[in-house]
């Protein structure tokens, strides 16, 4: 099966699922897509940085990549051009961690609280074609620390809330994706 090819829709999976591959394909032989990258490569991490570079060369040459965490202002912006998100679940811990949620700093739930409405509320409105990857990690084992269980519990939320406000809800295993919703 494949995404229907307009408005917006979300594709969760395990790690290594095949989710971002999917994703990408529903774009084959679109000339121009812009491409959301939500990671960051820091210094000495060289598995991090061969999993971006495997993601760069997958890419076709024509796409753009825009690296943010702006995401409503990518979903806002008045261009044509599909967007592929990924990934949700990175951005989010990027969100967290600016937000202070590692450190449980004052106000970080109330921080968090409005980057995921203001993202939902632009996944809602965008006239544009969006594809989100998002990491599906309520299936494991229950995290042994407090911060991976408060990472799996709000992702798991913020999953919910954008399953509601997409046209299509797709869940890839293996490489192969089914839709959901």
């Amino acid at each position: 099966m494949q995404f229907g090819g307009e408005g917006t829709a979300l594709v969760l999976g395990g790690a290594r699922s095949g989710k971002s591959t999917w994703a990408e394909a529903q774009f084959d032989g679109v000339a121009e897509v812009e491409y959301v990258a939500t990671s960051e490569l820091r210094d000495g991490d060289t598995e991090w940085a061969h999993r971006v570079a495997l993601h760069r060369e997958r890419r076709p040459a024509s796409w753009r990549t825009t690296e943010t965490l702006d995401l409503a202002a990518v979903l806002g912006a008045d261009d044509a051009a599909p967007v592929l998100v990924d990934c949700v679940a990175v951005w989010f811990d990027r969100v967290l961690q600016d937000a202070g949620a590692w450190d449980d700093s004052p106000g970080w739930r109330d921080t968090v609280a409005a980057r995921v409405d203001e993202l939902v509320a632009a996944v809602r409105t965008t006239r544009r074609t969006v594809i989100l990857v998002s990491n599906e990690v309520g299936l494991g084992v229950v995290p042994a620390t407090a911060s991976g269980r408060l990472y799996r519990d709000e992702l798991g939320r913020l999953n919910a809330r954008l399953a509601g406000a997409v046209r299509e809800v797709w869940f890839c295993v293996a490489g192969i994706a089914k839709r959901w919703a």
